[in-house]
C-alpha cells in the first residue's frame, strides 16, 4: 500500500509562493510517476503538473507553465510544488498523487494515477 501526505498549503496574497510537499510511504518511490491535481468548488478535479520516474520528463498545465515547478527527491521519496505568482484562480484544494509511468498526454489524465493524498488547501487572495 502507498500512502501520500501533502504539507505546506495556506494563504497567500496574490503574487506570492508557497511549496507544496507530498512524504510518499510504502512501495518504491522510484518506480512511480508523480503528479499534482487541484481541485476548486464546485469544478472537477485537473492536472497541475506531473513528473515521471523514467527520464524525468516533467508536464505541466498550460495555466501554471512558468510559474510552478514540480521536482522530486527520490532519496527522501518527496515531491514537491514550487508554486510562484500565485493568482486567486490558483484556489484550490491540491492533492498529490502517484502512478503508472507514462508520456504525453497519459500524464494529464487521473486514471493513470493510481494512489491519492487527502489534500491540502492553497488560498491565493486578491
Amino acid at each position: 500500500q502507498v500512502q501520500l501526505v501533502e504539507s505546506g498549503g495556506g494563504l497567500v496574497q496574490a503574487g506570492g509562493s508557497l511549496r507544496l510537499s507530498c512524504a510518499v510511504s510504502g512501495r518504491t518511490f522510484g518506480s512511480y510517476t508523480m503528479g499534482w491535481f487541484r481541485q476548486a468548488p464546485g469544478k472537477e478535479r485537473e492536472f497541475v503538473a506531473a513528473r515521471t520516474w523514467s527520464g524525468g520528463r516533467t508536464y505541466y498545465a498550460n495555466s501554471v507553465k512558468g510559474r510552478f515547478t514540480i521536482s522530486r527527491d527520490n532519496a527522501k521519496n518527496t515531491v514537491y510544488l514550487q508554486m510562484n505568482s500565485l493568482q486567486p484562480e490558483d484556489t484550490a484544494v491540491y492533492y498529490c498523487a502517484a502512478g503508472r509511468d507514462c508520456s504525453g498526454l497519459g500524464c494529464y489524465v487521473r486514471r493513470t494515477y493510481d494512489y491519492w493524498g487527502q489534500g491540502t488547501q492553497v488560498t491565493a487572495s486578491s
